[in-house]
């Protein structure tokens, strides 16, 4: 049975943010977290798979519960998108080590397991880790839609850089997110 089944990846937005640039990074998690976090109850209700993938920021983590409290801490930094995107039960989680969500995740099984075709990525940052992710899909034969109103970098200019490829050399669909249809549907 072939499958035209989408998943909704949310890239980058569950952080500590404890780097050198948070500042503008967390500025544009700020900017996109309500838009993302509309679109992922519309994935929710059309039984769209959301799929949380985070930075290890070169320390490894695998206890999603310990990194979400952090996350959560009154005081921390970005305390309030975590709240805004904080994954639901049926929601998957995981850690990646590099730029892209593909790279030393099981990213991948998943996406077969699930039959998906179709990503949806939102998430930090355009220009890197969106992007990355948007490349190892599209030589894998995945469809991407990256709607340009949920993603985000310190800079516009970024951003703007980061849809150009998108558009142009992945055939990105990077419509803003109110334009999606998120209506599941499987083909044969």
């Amino acid at each position: 049975m072939a499958s035209s089944r989408r998943a909704l990846l949310i890239l980058d937005m569950i952080s500590e943010f404890q780097f050198v640039d948070w500042k503008p990074v967390l500025g544009a998690a700020r900017r996109v977290a309500p838009r993302i976090a509309r679109l992922r109850a519309r994935a929710n209700s059309s039984g769209i798979p959301v799929i949380y993938v985070n930075d290890t920021r070169g320390a490894w983590e695998s206890d999603q519960t310990r990194f979400m409290k952090r996350c959560l801490a009154p005081g921390a930094r970005g305390q309030d998108v975590a709240q805004q995107l904080a994954p639901a039960g049926r929601d998957w989680f995981m850690f990646k080590p590099r730029h892209s969500a593909f790279y030393a995740t099981p990213l991948g099984e998943i996406l077969e397991q699930l039959r998906v075709r179709e990503l949806i990525l939102t998430g930090l940052t355009s220009h890197q880790c969106v992007l990355f992710t948007a490349m190892d899909a599209y030589v894998r034969n995945f469809t991407v839609a990256a709607p340009r109103d949920c993603i985000g970098a310190p800079t516009s200019a970024q951003t703007r850089h980061a849809l150009f490829l998108l558009e142009e050399a992945l055939q990105a669909r990077t419509a803003a997110s109110t334009n999606l249809r998120l209506r599941q549907h499987t083909s044969r």
